[in-house]
């Protein structure tokens, strides 16, 4: 993970999504998944925050396709803890499905806002991501339970969407520039550990 910089919420957000939302509270402060469901206001900007956000999932850090992706709402705050942040722009992160799902209702993962981009690292060519060597006690601690919780090294979803974006670079199949607006995490790190170029040594793209 990396940090991911807060955007403006829509002009049209007062409107929207907070107004509606704010008066449904009023007559339900305390709402359970069907009322959610049909009061999801927050789907009218998810396109919105996909533009804001560059379609980049602020957990894995990946670029979200606008036809094959599940791009999400994801309340950082919980909804079901927090109802009133349910319908602040400010409580909003694009998220892929996937991802959204493993984080539920925990409170255990830290908030890419608020991230500093040297908390966690990959290690190349393992494409693991761990917390930095420099972390101790508590920090080191929450950034290990992020990683957990959303299950960052899981080999069947982000290790193998790492490995892919990393192998597809090494062969040549797109430049640098693109990695780092589509996968920025992983760009960042082949630039801090010098490994732009290199990486094509440590990891030559598969052949046949």
């Amino acid at each position: 993970m990396i940090r991911v910089t807060p955007q403006s919420e829509p002009r049209e957000f007062d409107a929207l999504v907070r107004r509606p939302g704010r008066r449904f509270l009023r007559g339900c402060p305390h709402p359970i998944g069907k009322q959610w469901a049909e009061h999801s206001y927050w789907r009218r900007v998810l396109r919105d925050l996909h533009r804001r956000y560059r379609g980049i999932c602020a957990y894995s850090c990946h670029w979200i396709p606008y036809d094959t992706g599940s791009d999400t709402v994801e309340h950082f705050r919980p909804k079901g803890n927090h109802p009133r942040y349910a319908y602040e722009w400010s409580n909003y992160r694009l998220v892929c499905g996937t991802l959204n799902g493993r984080k539920g209702g925990h409170e255990d993962v830290i908030d890419p806002f608020l991230v500093e981009t040297d908390w966690f690292v990959i290690d190349f060519p393992s494409l693991l991501v761990t917390p930095s060597a420099g972390l101790r006690g508590t920090g080191r601690a929450k950034v290990k339970s992020t990683i957990d919780r959303l299950k960052l090294n899981d080999e069947g979803t982000c290790l193998a969407a790492r490995f892919d974006w990393v192998t597809q670079y090494c062969g040549g199949e797109f430049t640098f520039a693109y990695l780092r607006r589509k996968a920025p995490f992983i760009a960042l790190e082949l630039r801090r550990q010098g490994l732009v170029t290199a990486i094509r040594t440590i990891m030559p793209p598969p052949t046949g």
